[in-house]
């Protein structure tokens, strides 16, 4: 079931959050750098504040009680690459574990439907398994974004989605 995320979330939403970013970035192992970074982001506060932000929706997948994935939409987030319009998917995580049975798909599904039709997102250029996830969802590279903490670079790719 998909719904919008409520305060009681946000244990939940810090906990998976972690485990998703560390496996798909930490794949040499945790540095202090990548700790500093995922700890320092994902806090129960900084979803407090995406749930109440009106310029963010945020939806979550459970099955009863338990989270399974979630995705963040900025309503307010222009893209820079090409004057693309639309709406930011700023995150999309599922746990690994669910991986391959249809939560992304419906996730994405569920974001076009209360946001619309362009949708835009950045992944980081190593993660070759979302990248083809969203290549065959129906994404299009469009350029390149930059991420940096701690004097790190990491390039990411520009994707946009528009329906046709």
């Amino acid at each position: 079931m998909i719904r919008s995320a409520v305060q009681a979330d946000g244990m939940s939403l810090t906990a998976l959050s972690i485990q998703v970013w560390l496996h798909a970035y930490a794949t040499e192992g945790v540095s202090d750098d990548l700790a500093r970074e995922v700890l320092s982001t994902f806090t129960p506060e900084y979803f407090r504040e995406i749930i109440a932000d009106p310029d963010c929706r945020l939806f979550v997948e459970v099955d009863g009680e338990n989270l399974r994935g979630y995705i963040l939409l900025g309503l307010d987030s222009p893209c820079a690459e090409k004057n693309y319009g639309g709406v930011e998917v700023d995150t999309l995580y599922v746990q690994e574990h669910f991986h391959g049975r249809g939560i992304g798909r419906a996730l994405l599904d569920h974001a076009r439907g209360s946001a619309g039709d362009r949708l835009w997102l950045t992944a980081w250029a190593g993660n070759v398994q979302a990248l083809g996830f969203y290549r065959a969802y129906g994404f299009t590279d469009i350029g390149t974004a930059w991420h940096e903490f701690e004097d790190q670079k990491y390039e990411n790719r520009i994707l946009a989605y528009q329906a046709n």
